[in-house]
């Protein structure tokens, strides 16, 4: 299983992925990277976690903007959404819970 270094906010991570994604990976980075830096731009004293945590949301606005989260009148969102939709959860609730620890 591949590692793909993403440079994300000015720092590196390195995330497993599977053989073959690591382009959709790098491009994936690319995207929060950018995010990233708007956000970091338009918010002073912003802690990493909350930078990431805005970026995040911002994501997933865009998406549900462009049609590519489920809305109640539309048809069953496919498992791709789904599948987003969960990791999106997931990493937002993770660093709501590292933005609490920091703030305490």
């Amino acid at each position: 299983m591949p590692d793909v270094k993403l440079s994300i906010a000015g720092r590196d991570y390195f995330v497993a992925c599977n053989a073959g994604e690591e382009k959709r990976l790098l491009e994936l980075g690319a995207m929060v990277d950018a995010t990233a830096q708007q956000v970091a731009g338009g918010a002073r004293g912003l802690t990493e976690t909350r930078g990431l945590l805005f970026s995040a949301l911002m994501l997933a606005d865009r998406l549900h903007d462009a049609g590519g989260a489920a809305r109640p009148d539309t048809a069953q969102p496919s498992a791709a959404m789904v599948q987003s939709a969960d990791i999106l959860e997931g990493l937002a609730t993770r660093l709501e819970n590292l933005a609490l620890r920091l703030e305490n």
